[in-house]
């Protein structure tokens, strides 16, 4: 069967069709995406404004038309933290369902980083053993481990990189105290949760997934994303003990000129680069390996699981 699985993030609205059966990995058919960054779309009050709403609508249309062309048989569709925590969320969806005919599923965070653990898992398999798995998005950060293909514990914490940077970064580049606040309350948030993570006994593989952490992978000097999915690419603790002042001193146009880094994600890519740091510090990980599947592969996943054989 073809699939569609619509994606309402905080920075993009993706739709990826694939091509699934059960028993089989999905094969991707097409990739339809738009940088919305609909958590810029919010206004006082934590409301999402109608300018938001009318892009979102106007994306979803036109996505409705891609899965049109492409015979895709069922849609899959789910928001994360934009709509999830918006004061009007409610109200958002509803006008979504009026005016495209899509009944969005919003997910909770757990929800997040239980589904991209099960992409993971999928993609390493069993052999892999205890993985631990992080996923920066522009919301939050989601943290998972375990043995099986669910995790044992799954949490979410509200510091992704775009969340982060509209709460701590005004200046281009920004302050040295910026940088700083940053930086303490990622440490703080992440340290609730090292215990409980710890308690749960060391992974034997460490993953990675988001374009977060691909973007500074790649500017650690792993292979481009056209080399393929199948080539392995880390990132170390090390590499962004580096980068992350450098990163601090540049512009955000001096930012789009590294390797990897789009326009639309240079403004926030520090923030990511800080909480990605706090995290392999404060989790004692040295390295990362990222892997290419991640929540929207989950999902699909998880569907895939209940097609008939």
């Amino acid at each position: 069967m073809r699939l569609g699985v619509l994606d309402v993030g905080s920075n993009t609205v993706h739709l990826l069709v694939v091509d699934a059966r059960h028993g089989s990995a999905p094969i991707p058919a097409r990739s339809h995406k738009s940088e919305l960054r609909l958590a810029e779309h919010i206004g006082e009050g934590e409301i999402i404004l109608s300018t938001g709403i009318d892009a979102l609508v106007e994306f979803i249309s036109s996505a409705q038309e891609v899965a049109e062309d492409l015979g895709v048989t069922e849609m899959m569709s789910f928001a994360t933290s934009a709509i999830r925590e918006a004061a009007n969320g409610d109200e958002v969806l509803r006008e979504v369902l009026r005016r495209t005919g899509i009944d969005l599923r919003v997910l909770s965070g757990d929800d997040e980083a239980r589904l991209t653990f099960l992409a993971v898992r999928r993609w390493y398999g069993w052999s892999a053993g205890r993985l631990l798995v992080l996923d920066i998005g522009g919301g939050s950060l989601e943290v998972a481990v375990g043995a099986d293909e669910s995790p044992d514990v799954a949490v979410s914490l509200p510091i992704g990189a775009g969340r982060m940077t509209r709460a701590f970064i005004s200046g281009d580049p920004p302050t040295v105290d910026e940088v700083k606040a940053l930086r303490k309350h990622a440490r703080m948030t992440i340290a609730e949760v090292t215990g409980r993570l710890a308690r749960e006994g060391r992974p034997r593989h460490m993953v990675a997934t988001s374009k977060t952490f691909r973007s500074l992978a790649r500017i650690g000097g792993a292979a481009p994303s056209s080399d393929g999915p199948f080539v392995r690419r880390t990132l170390d603790r090390s590499d962004l003990n580096v980068w992350v002042p450098k990163l601090a001193a540049m512009t955000v146009d001096e930012r789009t000129e590294l390797p990897g880094v789009s326009a639309s994600r240079a403004r926030q890519l520090l923030a990511g680069a800080i909480v990605a740091e706090a995290a392999m510090d404060l989790l004692s990980i040295n390295r990362l390996e990222i892997c290419p599947w991640a929540l929207r592969e989950g999902v699909i996943l998880e569907r895939i699981d209940r097609i008939d054989p």
